[in-house]
């Protein structure tokens, strides 16, 4: 089995992709090719740099996707905050949501942090 599925943080990454599916169908259907695409877009390639970062053949590496993973995450959430300013959310859905965001950035900077210490990487620009 892949060791990927077993990471929380791709489980909670997984399922956000899962809820954000859900809610954009429920958009208006002319921002199928605007909004929708771009929040779908963002909040896949989550879990997706997770995935990639995980089979690399280093730490380095991995982190780099990690860090590729939690651009999507903030650009989801800003995507998810025009959305309900556009109320296609409405302020409960959208507080539900972000706080799946929340929990998914906790994790992912724990993770980051883990592997930073782990292998000295501690400063950012040793990853460069």
């Amino acid at each position: 089995m892949e060791n990927w599925k077993r990471l929380k943080v791709w489980e909670k990454a997984h399922s956000l992709v899962i809820k954000i599916y859900r809610v954009t169908k429920d958009f208006p259907q002319d921002e199928r090719y605007r909004l929708i695409d771009q929040i779908c877009r963002s909040v896949i390639s989550i879990p997706t740099n997770i995935v990639e970062g995980q089979s690399r053949n280093t730490t380095k590496e991995y982190l780099q996707f990690l860090y590729n993973a939690r651009g999507s995450l903030e650009e989801t959430r800003y995507h998810l905050l025009l959305a309900k300013d556009l109320r296609y959310l409405t302020l409960d859905r959208y507080e539900g949501i972000e706080e799946k965001c929340k929990e998914v950035s906790l994790m992912l900077n724990s993770l980051i942090k883990s592997l930073k210490k782990k292998t000295g990487l501690e400063r950012e620009q040793d990853l460069l």
